[in-house]
Parts: C-alpha cells; structure tokens; sequence
C-alpha cells in the first residue's frame, strides 16, 4: 500500500537529486530517506531510483509515480483543510427537518444563534411532520429532525397502537435530544360560556360541542382524549392550518384544542384559550442518528436548539 510519507520523501529525493539532501529538506536523517524509499519500492513491486554517481535519478516508474505524487498530495492536503474546517465548525452543513409550529417558533432562534457562533455553518430547513421526518432522518434526507410524539391519556407515552394496528413512533434507533413538554390548551370563541373562565375546563364540559381538529395525528389524540372522559367529539371540521383553526373557532363554529406552541406563531383574534383537564402534553425533541450526532455541525446544532426550547 503506498502511503503519502512515502510520496513526500519520493517528491524530495526527486527534487534535490540525493538521500541526503531530501532528508535536509524533511528535518529527518539519510537513513530514515533511504528506509522510506525502500519501503515504497517494496509497496509498488518496482524499483524508482538509480544511482548515478553522487544523484539518484528516476526510473521510467519512479518518474510516474512522482508526476501523480503531486496532485494525490495536494488532493489529501485539500482534504485535510476541509475536515479541519468542518470539525473546528469553520465550515460544515446541516439538513434540518421541523413541523410547521416547530419552525415558527424554536427554529427561527436557534438558527441564528447558530449563524452566530459559527457563521461558516450552513443549515437548510425543510417542513414535514412526524413520522415523516423521522422517515427522512433514517433515509438519509436529512441530519436532523424536530418532532413531537403525544402521550396518552393518564400519562402514557405513545408507542403502538394495538387496536389500528398503526405504527407509532419507535425512536430506540436514533439519538433523541429532549427539548420541551408541550401541552394543548382549549380554545372556545369570544362571548363562549367559558370565556371568561380562569380555572381549569374539564374536557368533558366541551362533550356538547362541535369541534374543529387538527391534522390526522392530532386529531386522533382529540378522539382519544376525549373517548377517555367519556365522550366522542363531534367533528365539524379538520384542518392542519393553525390559523384556519383560529378562524373557523373565532367564527363561532366550534371548539378546538392546540398545542401552545403552535398558538405563540399566530395572533388569536375572536379567541380564548382555556387550561382543559386532563392536562395532555405532546413531547418536542430533536432526533439524529448515533453516527450524525458526533459531527460538529450536527452537534451544535442540537445544542442551540435544547438552549431555545429551555428559554
């Protein structure tokens, strides 16, 4: 196997015409030149110098060899510089994969904190919701994922559904970077019986009402909540637009429930949010695989995230 030492002594002795005068040039002694000469000969199976009087001259291979010695060098040097580049964060990219509420609201921030600290990073961002993005995080679309997973009602975290059949999130696999707890709130329209309510609002006082869900997942978590006090929500109306869901509450169509996060990118006209109990949180983390979280970009990627979530 030829070594790029080896390749560095050959371009010297080539240079200087002598053993001991390359090894002037490399701060080393004649004898080490000459091992390492003998060394890469025994590597390529072919001797590359001859003596002449008091110079070395190259062979036919030795001349081949030297002459693409100078681009391999230079390439593993470039190399060198792009790693030392990207592991001191001078440089470096990172595929970012958040829900919409994720984006509005904890990417926005770290992202700049991000640019920031190390301003050679660069960070693209691309919208999907779980498990989705965990999809593309195991396919290879992208570094790093935001996403969220619900508990069940009493407490429970989400793992499998046995009665669809559906496959929940399985995150054993992957690094999960905590990053918040965050719980749904109630929203009734303004002039609601429970407008002016302060205290908690048990689900169950809402079993009247028409409501308006959120995407699949979300509203799967409605029904089930809402199956655990003793009800099944009448749906109205299904939307994964946040702001279509304040609108079509503030219209006096129904009732809703959102996370709080999504409520902080949207400015809730027409609207009161109400605490229900049970209290029902949904888990925010930040997902990337073992191998992804070692490197520097990634890592500090995670790490201005977790600093925005615990803000």
């Amino acid at each position: 196997m030829i070594e790029a030492r080896h390749l560095r002594v050959l371009r010297a002795v080539a240079a200087t015409g002598s053993f001991s005068a390359a090894a002037r040039e490399l701060g080393c002694t004649q004898p080490a030149v000459s091992q390492q000469m003998k060394a890469l000969e025994g590597s390529v199976g072919t001797p590359l110098l001859i003596r002449t009087g008091r110079e070395m001259r190259l062979t036919q291979a030795g001349e081949a060899l030297t002459r693409h010695a100078s681009g391999i060098l230079a390439g593993l040097t470039a190399a060198e510089e792009e790693v030392a580049a990207i592991a001191g964060l001078r440089a470096g990219r990172v595929r970012l994969v958040s829900f919409p509420s994720g984006s509005s609201s904890l990417v926005p921030a770290a992202l700049a904190a991000l640019r920031s600290a190390h301003p050679g990073t660069r960070v693209s961002l691309e919208e999907a919701e779980p498990p989705r993005s965990v999809e593309m995080l195991r396919e290879g679309d992208c570094d790093v994922a935001l996403a969220f997973r619900y508990e069940r009602p009493g407490g429970r975290a989400v793992t499998q559904d046995p009665v669809r059949g559906e496959d929940q999130e399985d995150w054993d696999d992957l690094v999960v970077r905590p990053l918040l707890a965050d719980r749904l709130v109630g929203l009734v329209p303004e002039g609601h019986r429970l407008d002016k309510s302060d205290a908690a609002v048990g689900i169950a006082e809402l079993a009247e009402e028409p409501w308006i869900a959120g995407c699949p997942r979300c509203r799967r978590q409605l029904v089930e909540v809402c199956e655990s006090a003793g009800f099944v929500p009448r749906i109205d109306f299904a939307t994964d637009d946040y702001p279509a869901v304040l609108g079509l509450v503030a219209a006096g169509l129904g009732v809703a429930v959102l996370p709080e996060l999504a409520l902080e990118s949207v400015r809730p006209k027409g609207v009161r949010a109400v605490t229900v109990e049970p209290a029902v949180h949904r888990e925010i983390v930040a997902l990337t695989l073992p191998d992804l979280a070692q490197v520097p970009a990634v890592a500090a990627t995670l790490d201005h995230l977790a600093r925005v979530a615990a803000r």
